[in-house]
C-alpha cells in the first residue's frame, strides 16, 4: 500500500525532471536564453543541476517500492 506515493512522487520527478532537461538542452542548442535577464551560462548550469536532481529524485523513489 505505501508503494503507491513513492510511484506517483518517482514518476512525477523523472517527468519534471526530463522535461526541464529536454527543454534546457533544445534552448541552447537554438541560442536561445534559458532563462531573461539572468547569465546565459549561469541558467542554464541551474536549469541543468536541477533537471539532474530531479531525476536522481525520481530514480531513488521508484528504487524504494
Amino acid at each position: 500500500m505505501e508503494s503507491g506515493p513513492a510511484i506517483f512522487a518517482g514518476v512525477v520527478f523523472a517527468l519534471f525532471g526530463g522535461g526541464l532537461l529536454l527543454w534546457t538542452v533544445t534552448r541552447l542548442r537554438r541560442g536561445e536564453p534559458v532563462a531573461q535577464g539572468v547569465r546565459p551560462a549561469l541558467s542554464a548550469t541551474l536549469a541543468s543541476v536541477a533537471a539532474v536532481t530531479a531525476l536522481v529524485l525520481g530514480a531513488w523513489c521508484l528504487t524504494r517500492i
